[in-house]
């Protein structure tokens, strides 16, 4: 039996024509009274998005933006009515009539209601068609990306979003903005044709914004820095650090967090230092040459490696030593993966740094599997071995084909799913049908990028 990737209806991108004004009108206006409202607040970045918003979700011409715009202004009719309960406690408490409050609020609570439900009326659904079949993954994406940011910034001190620690309120916008490329890469990584691509494009793009907020730091500029005090960028420190220190958990709750929605994906979809390898082992004479097989105890070595960053992070603390030696032996593990990636990776095929040496890699890929996210291979292959020139893990040996059953070292990352000419591998959660699956995981792992694009650094 076949497993589809993904149902997505093709359409005429010619068909989404301009929606009828008197139905787009409403939206705009209710955006435009709701920015006054926060620009009267002096927020100015509550203020910037709701003004914005709906013209610039509308521009867009895609169905999964039109529903956002509703989710807009009926979070704006919430906010609406909120402001309409505190004024009526405060006049309440003055001994003041509030009756006119009520209806001169409850009315534009009502109005920006109408405006939501007319962009979702018959015109403007058959108008904005182009890749229905992402509509519920983009808007999934933009949803749990609010559930990821929305918290940091109204809890985080001090403020864990950038555009906040320069502009007050500014956190806001900078969440829209986070929201707004979500859904467009939700869009992008459900389409098979283009996942694989998009996957390694927007990796690479997380490490190059970590780390280049880490060189402007380094440059005297301590806002790009989380807490202003600088820690090395080595993935191991993740454990090592709070063994050493006995404190600083953010990074281990994030790295646990990963965990429980995506399993190994960190390894393939967030790890600042990953995309290095990714791209060193991409690089082996021309990317299309298939990797060449890891030795039997590369993963046995990992291992080791783990144990021995354990015992070194808690001997340094029991002896004693001093801070310096402890980041010279972190720079030292640092270094010495680097020159891995180089040496080793880039001769074989195959992303050594993360299958061999790094222990975040071996947590990832051993506690990951209590996730129940799958890659799963059906009856249906007939050992081509086209998804094991796409897999930079040594996942896909050709014991593991013969099994019907990727490797331990698997990520998630997908490239062989799509690379799969028989359509035998597929992702797999519970009893969901593959392309399903594969939705859910795409939604949480965009979410998470999303995320740890606005929120990660040092």
């Amino acid at each position: 039996m076949r497993l589809p990737l993904v149902r997505i209806p093709t359409s005429d991108p010619s068909g989404a024509g301009h929606v009828i004004v008197l139905r787009v009108v409403p939206a705009i206006l209710a955006g435009i009274v709701l920015g006054a409202h926060f620009l009267r607040a002096f927020e100015l970045g509550p203020a910037l998005v709701a003004v914005a918003a709906v013209p610039i979700l509308l521009s867009l011409r895609r169905r999964w933006a039109l529903r956002v715009a509703q989710g807009v202004l009926l979070a704006g009719a919430v906010e609406w009515m909120y402001t309409t309960a505190i004024l009526v406690d405060e006049r309440q408490a003055l001994g003041e009539p509030a009756l006119r409050l009520v209806a001169i609020l409850g009315s534009v609570a009502v109005l920006t209601v109408i405006g939501a439900a007319l962009l979702g009326s018959r015109g403007p659904l058959e108008r904005f068609g182009p890749r229905r079949g992402s509509t519920g993954v983009s808007v999934a994406a933009v949803a749990l990306t609010l559930l990821v940011v929305v918290p940091v910034q109204t809890v985080v001190d001090p403020p864990g979003l950038l555009l906040e620690r320069f502009v007050p309120t500014a956190g806001w916008f900078e969440i829209a903005l986070l929201a707004l490329y979500a859904g467009w890469l939700a869009e992008v990584m459900i389409d098979p044709a283009l996942s694989p691509r998009w996957r390694v494009r927007v990796w690479r793009l997380f490490s190059v914004v970590f780390f280049g907020q880490l060189a402007v730091g380094l440059l005297g500029v301590d806002t790009f820095l989380m807490t202003g005090k600088l820690h090395l960028p080595v993935p191991a420190l993740i454990v090592a650090g709070p063994l050493f220190r006995g404190a600083g958990f953010f990074m281990p709750i994030l790295f646990a967090a990963t965990l429980v929605f995506v399993g190994p994906a960190w390894c393939s979809h967030l790890c600042y230092i990953g995309a290095w390898d990714d791209a060193a082992a991409r690089s082996v004479r021309g990317s299309s040459r298939r990797p060449k097989p890891m030795p039997t105890w590369h993963r046995p070595l990992q291992f080791l490696i783990l144990g021995l960053t354990v015992v070194t992070a808690l001997g340094l603390r029991l002896a004693g030593a001093p801070s310096a030696i402890a980041v010279a032996v972190a720079a030292s593990f640092g270094v010495g993966g680097v020159l891995l990636m180089i040496l080793w990776s880039r001769r074989v095929g195959v992303m050594t740094h993360c299958t061999s040496y790094c222990p975040i890699g071996v947590l990832a890929t051993t506690v990951g599997r209590l996730n129940p996210f799958r890659v799963g291979m059906s009856d249906e292959c007939d050992g081509c071995g086209a998804c094991a020139a796409a897999c930079r893990y040594d996942a896909l040996r050709p014991e593991h084909i013969a099994t019907r059953r990727p490797g331990a070292a698997c990520t998630l990352c997908g490239d062989c799913v799509t690379r799969c000419r028989s359509g035998s591998l597929g992702y797999r959660l519970g009893d969901l049908e593959p392309w399903r699956a594969r939705a859910v995981f795409i939604a949480l792992i965009v979410a998470l990028h999303a995320g740890f694009l606005g929120v990660a650094r040092l």
